[in-house]
């Protein structure tokens, strides 16, 4: 390696070393934080897993057991922890494996960047073996994306990924690299980016949006606040519950938007869209003012859009203008950063505490709980609910853990019925619904945060997409606690077909293996639950557990999670059965 220092005369004097684009790869990575890195080796990408070993004690390499299990990984990873996830494959189909996760994270705004290995660039375009136009297949699901053919210009792309990633509405970015600029030396210096012309990653709020949104709230006499998930990518949630408790408003979440606040929090009413909690939803439609804060709108929280609060004045704050009046429009739009215009708008807000509109959500919850909430979580049929046990997962956890939910009828319950006292709690498929998402994003989760009670809930149907990711857990000896809820049937498919298709069940129905003898196979202590008597004392054992553990419970064939909203209708319209 050859040190050198050189004079621009645009920027101080640096120190530059000449080296591998491989090598600077790596080091850029180590520049940029990053400890742990998920992916899978192949030819195109094989010069910087030779320098990544040589970096062992600063970065740890994930070898997970599919690429997509990579991705998902390091959404789990920046899920919980705020910081930006790192994946990385081959090229070809280790780069397309990628792409379900990158979809993903581009939806639900999860910052990561992918790092694939392309071929020689004088073969581009020549459909060289493992050869594939990974720029082109990404460009629609990436925040940004680049090939780079040349080792001097790595820093520079690298710089510009973890920037445009991490900064404004977060999101995946990739970049491609071939392999004639991975092997070919340059002198390295690394600069970190901290603007790219023409990218305003933070909106400047419009002059009166604050004054304007005040008024609103303080002349409301039925406000209703929904929350996302851009509260907890802001690191809102001290100035959220700020505002919400100044003015007394009732507040509902999206999925994503869960665990911003507690769930026993007095303001906090449940969870609106398709499968939401009545009051909310139907309330939605009768509040006055409705205060949306880092949220997109999206299908299912509203239903049917020209029926969706029609009564009500919108006050929408959101970091991405794009968003803003996108489907629903706002009275009011408060461009910016969620913490910098709740804490701007705080001191404008009059106390208040609205307590009759309070009690018309505590009126609808009543309904709601003797409809369907208790049967969920005191069953007195004979088949063991999701609900059941979730309620058993939270005496255990104390509400503390972090649950990663994979995408169907265990999802729905797992954000219904989960206790969250934390932050960055629920770790779930929001906007693309990945079913195989689940587990590989607890590993994450769990590396990034060991110190927590980390939880994956899949079904028997999204759990088989990704179950090799089990090796995963038992090579990193991550103690990632999971739970198969086993209703034999790909369940919220079978649910739309009892309910719309007159109980057509076609292609539903799943003949599982022997979960536990896999997991066992894995060399990870495993049981299996099929009567009520024993489910308490095996959620205790697995959460006493210092390793990893599996969980099978066995329930009811064809339980329906309810409310729901059917497509198309309005949320007025919620069905409790």
């Amino acid at each position: 390696m050859e040190t050198q220092t050189i004079k621009n005369t645009d920027k101080a004097t640096k120190t530059t070393e000449y080296i591998s684009g491989s090598e600077a790869i790596v080091r850029c990575l180590i520049e940029e934080g990053v400890k742990i890195l998920y992916g899978y080796p192949g030819g195109a990408i094989m010069p910087v897993y030779d320098e990544l070993y040589k970096y062992q004690d600063k970065i740890h390499h994930v070898l997970t057991r599919h690429e997509q299990g990579a991705t998902h990984s390091a959404q789990g990873y920046a899920r919980i922890s705020g910081e930006v996830g790192v994946a990385m494959a081959t090229s070809g189909p280790g780069a397309t494996n990628l792409i379900t996760g990158i979809a993903d994270a581009q939806i639900d705004s999860t910052p990561m960047v992918c790092i694939t290995g392309q071929v020689f660039s004088h073969l581009l375009g020549s459909d060289a073996f493992q050869e594939t136009d990974i720029v082109g297949i990404s460009t629609p699901v990436t925040k940004w994306n680049c090939q780079v053919t040349k080792a001097a210009d790595i820093p520079e792309a690298i710089a510009k990924a973890f920037y445009i990633a991490r900064s404004g509405r977060p999101g995946p970015v990739l970049i491609d690299i071939t392999k004639d600029a991975q092997i070919e030396k340059f002198d390295f210096s690394y600069e970190k980016c901290t603007k790219v012309r023409s990218y305003v990653p933070i909106p400047k709020t419009v002059e009166g949006s604050l004054e304007a949104a005040a008024k609103l709230i303080n002349e409301a006499k039925k406000p209703l606040v929904v929350w996302g998930q851009g509260v907890i990518l802001g690191k809102a949630e001290e100035a959220f519950k700020a505002v919400i408790e100044k003015a007394g408003i009732p507040a509902a979440w999206t999925i994503l938007g869960a665990s911003a606040i507690p769930t026993k929090h007095p303001l906090n009413v449940g969870m609106v869209g398709m499968h939401g909690n009545y009051a909310p939803n139907v309330l939605t439609n009768e509040c006055d003012v409705l205060i949306a804060i880092g949220m997109r709108f999206d299908d299912r929280v509203t239903g049917k859009l020209d029926e969706y609060a029609t009564q009500a004045k919108v006050i929408h704050f959101e970091i991405d203008p794009a968003e803003v009046n996108k489907n629903v429009k706002a009275d009011v739009a408060v461009l910016g950063d969620a913490k910098a215009t709740l804490e701007a708008v705080l001191p404008l807000i009059n106390s208040n505490s609205h307590s009759e509109w309070h009690q018309k959500f505590k009126d609808l919850y009543a309904i709601e709980y003797d409809k369907v909430i208790k049967d969920d979580l005191h069953p007195t049929k004979e088949g063991l609910t999701m609900g059941e046990v979730l309620k058993e997962i939270n005496i255990q956890s104390k509400g503390n853990a972090a649950i990663v939910s994979d995408v169907g009828q265990h999802q729905m319950i797992a954000c219904r019925y989960a206790e969250f006292n934390k932050t960055k709690s629920n770790i779930t498929s929001g906007g693309l619904g990945t079913m195989g998402f689940g587990l590989p994003a607890a590993i994450g989760a769990k590396m990034a945060a060991p110190e927590r009670e980390v939880v994956s809930i899949s079904g028997d149907g999204g759990y088989q997409m990704t179950i090799q990711e089990l090796g995963t857990i038992f090579q990193q000896k991550a103690a990632v606690k999971v739970v198969v809820l086993n209703n034999d049937f790909l369940g919220m498919v079978r649910q739309w077909q009892q309910l719309f298709f007159e109980k057509r069940y076609a292609s539903t129905e799943m003949i599982n293996p022997n979960f536990v003898a896999i997991a066992e196979g894995y060399y990870i202590k495993a049981r299996k639950v099929t009567k009520r008597e024993d489910l308490a004392e095996a959620v205790k054992e697995m959460m006493e557990s210092k390793e990893a553990y599996f969980l099978e419970v066995c329930v009811e064939k064809e339980g329906n999670v309810f409310p729901m909203i059917p497509t198309g209708a309005s949320v007025s319209d919620v069905r409790l059965e």
